[in-house]
């Protein structure tokens, strides 16, 4: 059954979202559940859409140690139907979206499901980043 869509995946926010998705090793699109998804390879480590009541919207997998900092962090939220543990959402449209720690939380998820051959690659990119 396919589902139907539950944002534009031509809305400028999801450009936006998938320019920074897509400049990481291996990501690819899939659109499942009526959503653009971005994934490692198989891994999802973007959601875009986090409710179709917040269409605009991401849902991105945390860094354990920084996942109860964020959920205090008004901006992000807990998600139904993903693991409250590990996943958080984030309004892409709100007046306050902070685009560069959106950037950076999306790579930071992305190092949560990627393999060691893309984590190779990511630090590549970003010698910065190598120690994590």
């Amino acid at each position: 059954m396919e589902h139907p869509r539950v944002v534009d995946p031509g809305h400028p926010l999801v450009e936006r979202v998938r320019r920074i998705c897509l400049a990481l090793p291996e990501a690819v699109e899939v659109e499942a559940w009526g959503r653009p998804t971005f994934r490692a390879a198989k891994p999802i480590f973007v959601h875009v859409a986090a409710t179709s009541e917040r269409p605009l919207s991401i849902v991105v997998k945390t860094d354990p140690e920084e996942h109860l900092a964020l959920l205090q962090d008004g901006r992000f939220s807990g998600v139904p139907y993903y693991s409250r543990d590990h996943w958080v959402g984030a309004d892409l449209d709100a007046p306050d979206t902070d685009w560069e720690l959106l950037a950076e939380l999306i790579e930071t998820s992305y190092r949560q499901v990627a393999n060691r051959r893309q984590l190779a690659a990511l630090d590549a990119l970003r010698p910065d980043h190598a120690d994590h």
